[in-house]
Order: structure tokens, then sequence, then C-alpha cells
């Protein structure tokens, strides 16, 4: 973990929940064999995957348009970060610099990294929310030494098998 409580993370991928149908983010804690899933919404989904694929509409999307906003007026975001998790909620905020002071603005983090992914902005997760919902696979060692495609079965494995229920 990090010394001032965050940890930088990188946005694994996206894969869905089986039983709820729900598209769930996956955080992975940069050089560990941690994982962060957080729940969230198809549309969010969507607009994370569209940006990390380099596929675009002729049109902005709401998270295209936040971050236009953001730059039009000056600003850029500095980072996101997952700063909390409670009653099976993750909240987040955006670390926007405008006019030389850093402005922080509550966010779900579903909307806040898709935000990050449009901007190239580091995502940090809080230490405590990393302990209280990451997930580190029993057999570190085998898996970074595995193919990728296998590190991905085993990882939809266990997606098939966890809920929201589990982080509780």
């Amino acid at each position: 973990m990090s010394a001032n409580g965050f940890t930088r993370m990188s946005v694994y991928g996206i894969n869905l929940d089986l039983f709820s149908s729900s598209p769930i983010v996956i955080l992975k804690v940069e050089e560990e064999n941690r994982y962060l899933p957080i729940w969230i919404g198809q549309p969010e989904a969507r607009s994370i995957l569209m940006k990390l694929q380099n596929q675009e509409f002729s049109r902005p999307l709401t998270h295209d348009l936040a971050f236009n906003l953001v730059t039009e007026m000056g600003g850029s975001l500095e980072r996101i970060t997952v700063t909390e998790l409670k009653d099976s909620t993750f909240f987040a905020s955006l670390q926007v610099e405008i006019g030389g002071r850093i402005v922080e603005v509550d966010s779900r983090p579903s909307d806040a990294i898709a935000i990050a992914v449009r901007a190239g902005a580091p995502i940090f997760a809080s230490d405590t929310v990393i302990e209280e919902a990451g997930v580190i696979f029993e057999d570190a060692e085998a898996m970074e030494e595995a193919p990728e495609e296998e590190v991905v079965d085993k990882f939809k494995d266990w997606m098939n098998r966890v809920s929201p229920d589990d982080f509780k």
C-alpha cells in the first residue's frame, strides 16, 4: 500500500456480473495482484469501454462533455480517487486544477473513471477501500507467470462466483 493513504490503480477491464447482469469495472493495484471490482451502470460501462477501445461518436457523450467543459474553462483533471465504501456504495472525487487551485468535485466512481480515461488522469483508491473490497488471487505468483488469456479466464471465473453482497 502507499504511505499517504491512497494507492495508484489502473483500469484492468470491464466484466459482466452473471447474476445481476450489471457491469463491473475492475481496477487493479499497479504492480500488485490485487483488484477492486466496482459495480456500475450500463451507460458508464459503455462510455469507459468506448474510450479504452478508441471508439468515438460524431457528437460528445456526457463524459466527453464533462471533460471538454473542464478543459475549455482552462482546467485539467489532476486525478480521480475512489474515496470510500459506505453501505455497499462506493464514493469518488475528481481533483480538478483550475486557475492555480485544486477543486475537489464529488462523483460516482463510474463517472470519475469514464472522465479519467478521457483525460489520461491517474486513478487512485483509498487504502481503506482496497482493504475492505479488494480481491487478491491466492496463487499470485502463478498468475503473474501465466499467459494473459489464462489470467483473464481465472478472473472471469471468480467474477461469476462473486456478488455485491460479498463486499458488505
